[in-house]
């Protein structure tokens, strides 16, 4: 069989495909992902009683776009990446924009605090257990957008795997917010980072079984 005879093998019986169908299966995965996010969070961590007064704290909202911008800009980076051939341009460069507003912010914290509150700043209350807390959050989007992108045309399975850890983490970051009593630039931006970055590896890890086709 020649190329041409495969093509008109492989073709027929192929009908348009509906234009609606790529955003349906984000639309779904994000959806089940976050709600999945949502019920480790009520279910094991606790969601926190004072939202209500944390909510009247700037810092509660810069930690809250903190987190959905990462997602955001993994997000536009994703959806690049599940089309062949498609080149991620300026996402690349998006994608590191919320880290760098983070550590700048940081160290401008870390500047004018008190020598003495430096590591507090940055430690917190609860450094050991965030990052694998976000980790755990994140896992149920994780699982979903991987689903999601399995059925498109991904030709970059290690970054996109990547990106769709980086996309997941920011979910779960964002919903872990529900919990977390952190609040500091400096804690924000080394352990919420290293949280984000653990999805992401077990992402980039899972890419090239998962995504391959």
């Amino acid at each position: 069989m020649n190329t041409d005879d495969l093509i008109r093998t492989l073709a027929t019986g192929a009908g348009p495909v509906e234009s609606r169908a790529v955003p349906r299966r984000y639309a779904v995965a994000l959806a089940l992902g976050s709600l999945g996010a949502l019920v480790v969070v009520a279910t094991h961590l606790g969601v926190r009683n004072d939202l209500a007064v944390l909510a009247e704290l700037p810092m509660f909202w810069v930690r809250a776009a903190f987190a959905a911008s990462v997602a955001a800009t993994a997000f536009v980076a994703l959806a690049r990446l599940a089309r062949p051939g498609v080149p991620l341009g300026r996402a690349s460069f998006a994608m590191v924009a919320p880290m760098v507003a983070m550590w700048a912010l940081a160290a401008v914290v870390l500047v004018l605090a008190e020598p003495m509150m430096r590591a507090m700043l940055v430690l917190g209350s609860t450094w050991k257990t965030c990052p694998l807390n976000i980790t755990l959050v994140s896992i149920p989007v994780l699982v979903a957008v991987l689903w999601a992108i399995r059925g498109l045309a991904p030709t970059r399975p290690v970054m996109t795997g990547a990106t769709a850890g980086r996309l997941a983490g920011g979910i779960g970051a964002l919903v872990y917010t529900l919990h977390c009593p952190e609040l500091e630039a400096p804690f924000l931006g080394v352990w919420y980072v290293i949280g984000m970055a653990i999805p992401a590896a077990l992402g980039a890890l899972l890419g090239p079984r998962i995504l391959r086709w």
